[in-house]
């Protein structure tokens, strides 16, 4: 088994690059080599609603795609809740080989956002950033984009910035996410280090006060745990699925037997540019992502993302479970994730396994655990031994 280096808070640590040097005042925000956890102390902001966007295009958009509606929240009293909640970030993450030769995953975690790049950018706190990419055809996509995942979500596409997450921030967000999701894709083009038939998935989530954004292209999946219960923050990007199979065929695709162009899995992805038109051109593979938003309340305990490593083998509510144990258990996501991986094993998947468990809630505002009861043991007796234990007993008291 090989697990992903990484930097775990307050338990263990390796070797990583120093970021906090890279991103001074005025300084020009540089390639992460390592993956990375960054936390700090959070403060309130509030937010308007729950969505999902809808697609828009953009100079760069190569198609246009149908999103399901979004579950909106029910009454005034959820609402309500949501206005007093603040979470209190706090992650953690495990990425093992499994029964693969390569290690195709990559991922990215960051817990204060706003302190990880500096004083040049100021959003509602707390900030949070998150990643999973899933390689196929090498490793060379998923790493490149994880080594310049800062540069392509922050600094390339001139990321929005504002103290206030409100409808006209959270819509340049948006914008910005789906800008750098191409930009990225081109870049894989561009770069002679990448082969052209490598390729990657990629979700992406983010947190600005009580709004939860997950952007993603592929077949990754984020599910959020709301008083136990797993609510599905993503749609797993499968050529067979109605909606997908039916762009892909407009675009001149094909579906065999379950593979787009009877070759990759998935129909969104950045990279793969063999199996792309030239620039400009609509292609059935796309690396437009989709969008889900929730406004997070007291009832909203943790986010699980992952590769599909992970749901190959397990639903949503399967792996929700199992965290939700887990955290009652020892409040430990580094634990949990670690747990996470190691039922997938057990359950026979057959691919890499990375997965981040993000919880919104602090050590001190755990569940407590309810009391252990004793336990009485009963026995029973035979009406012979009854009869000896009165005549016994009446004995005793006629002394």
């Amino acid at each position: 088994m090989v697990a992903e280096s990484e930097v775990v808070c307050l338990q263990q640590s390796v070797a990583v690059l120093d970021v906090n040097n890279y991103f001074g005042k005025g300084s020009k925000i540089e390639e992460i080599e390592d993956i990375v956890t960054i936390t700090s102390p959070v403060s309130p902001r509030a937010v308007n609603q729950v969505r999902i966007s809808e697609s828009v295009s953009t100079d760069l958009s190569i198609s246009q795609v149908d999103i399901k509606s979004a579950e909106k929240i029910p009454d005034a009293s959820l609402e309500s809740a949501a206005l007093q909640f603040v979470p209190s970030i706090r992650s953690g993450s495990f990425a093992d080989i499994g029964p693969r030769r390569y290690m195709e995953d990559e991922h990215i975690r960051i817990d204060d956002l706003s302190s990880h790049l500096g004083s040049l950018f100021k959003f509602p706190k707390p900030s949070a950033f998150y990643g999973v990419f899933d390689g196929h055809g090498g490793p060379e996509a998923a790493a490149y984009i994880r080594k310049n995942v800062i540069r392509f979500f922050f600094e390339d596409v001139n990321f929005p910035q504002s103290s206030e997450d409100d409808d006209v921030f959270l819509e340049a967000v948006e914008n910005s996410l789906r800008k750098t999701y191409l930009l990225a894709d081109l870049a894989l083009a561009d770069d002679s280090s990448v082969s052209s038939s490598s390729g990657t998935t990629a979700l992406t989530a983010l947190i600005f006060g009580r709004l939860l954004m997950v952007a993603n292209a592929g077949d990754c999946r984020a599910v959020l745990c709301r008083k136990g219960e797993a609510i599905d923050m993503s749609q797993d990007h499968r050529p067979i699925y109605p909606s997908e199979r039916r762009r892909v065929e407009e675009l001149g695709g094909y579906v065999d037997d379950g593979y787009l162009n009877g070759v990759l899995s998935v129909s969104r992805a950045l990279g793969d540019w063999d199996m792309k038109f030239p620039r400009g051109s609509p292609s059935p593979l796309i690396a437009e992502p989709e969008f889900r938003q929730m406004v997070l309340t007291e009832d909203d305990e943790f986010l699980i993302i992952g590769c599909d490593g992970i749901w190959d083998v397990m639903s949503s509510q399967h792996a929700v479970n199992l965290v939700h144990r887990g955290l009652r258990r020892h409040d430990d996501p580094e634990q949990c994730a670690r747990d996470l991986v190691m039922e997938a094993l057990r359950l026979n998947t057959f691919d890499n396994l990375t997965v981040i468990i993000i919880c919104f809630t602090s050590l001190d505002h755990r569940e407590p655990s309810t009391p252990r009861q004793r336990r009485m043991r009963c026995c029973s007796l035979s009406a012979e031994a009854l009869c000896s234990l009165k005549s016994l007993l009446d004995g005793s008291a006629g002394r």
